[in-house]
């Protein structure tokens, strides 16, 4: 993974068919998604289960581009191997699942995995400032994390302060939660080179019908380019 700035769509497989994932994964590839996005969840640091390590095992030989595995689980430390294992390119851990964040970070990156780190919406950008030597991606929350399809939350003044705060570190500034048409140049003009995008791409498609998928991320990078 060399990192660049441009910007970069990671469809949520949150909103995917379940019972389909290798195909919806090189489906939404195929139409143009550079990132494939992973929310984990564990009904205790957010009100909602949904993937282990065992279900990114199975998924990782469809992945062809990079897997974004978004860690919204407390504790952390104890599951970094097992994911690192399991093929992630990306671990992100949220700031708010513990304590020892530093020390969660470090396991990462001596797993041999990109570490990020994720802010709730209640979590301010001066979080992140100890950890920039320690992170490749900051992702903020413009939801509160938990289940797709929430309502954005506007965070651009927040993601203006952590590209201020990066400067010329290559860290990316991942937004996950409401990213569209409507949101994606927002964020994209405040600092943002990753929106993470579920019912966004895959609503009106399917892996029969994969056209929509494109059409769905050509329309955010469409509005990206053209500043909404």
């Amino acid at each position: 993974m060399t990192f660049d700035r441009s910007l970069k769509i990671a469809p949520s497989i949150l909103a995917a068919d379940f019972a389909n994932f290798g195909a919806e994964i090189r489906a939404v590839e195929a139409e143009g998604a550079d990132w494939i996005h992973v929310d984990v969840m564990d009904g205790h640091f957010v009100p909602n289960i949904s993937f282990g390590p065992a279900t990114c095992a199975a998924i990782r030989p469809h992945i062809k581009t990079v897997m974004d595995v978004h860690l919204m689980i407390a504790p952390v430390d104890p599951y970094i191997d097992a994911f690192a294992a399991a093929g992630a390119d990306i671990l992100t851990a949220h700031i708010e699942s513990g304590p020892h964040i530093h020390r969660t970070l470090q396991a990462i990156r001596a797993a041999g995995v990109k570490a990020g780190v994720a802010l709730n919406p209640g979590t301010p950008a001066s979080a992140v400032e100890p950890l920039l030597d320690m992170i490749d991606l900051v992702c903020v929350m413009t939801v509160n994390p938990g289940f797709g399809g929430q309502k954005f939350i506007n965070m651009t003044a927040k993601i203006r302060a952590l590209r201020e705060m990066i400067k010329d570190r290559g860290i990316h500034i991942e937004i996950d939660g409401g990213v569209d048409p409507t949101t994606a140049p927002l964020v994209a003009a405040a600092g943002a080179d990753v929106l993470v995008a579920g019912s966004a791409v895959f609503k009106g498609g399917s892996v029969e019908n994969p056209a929509p998928y494109g059409n769905n991320i050509n329309a955010i990078r469409a509005a990206v380019q053209s500043g909404g």
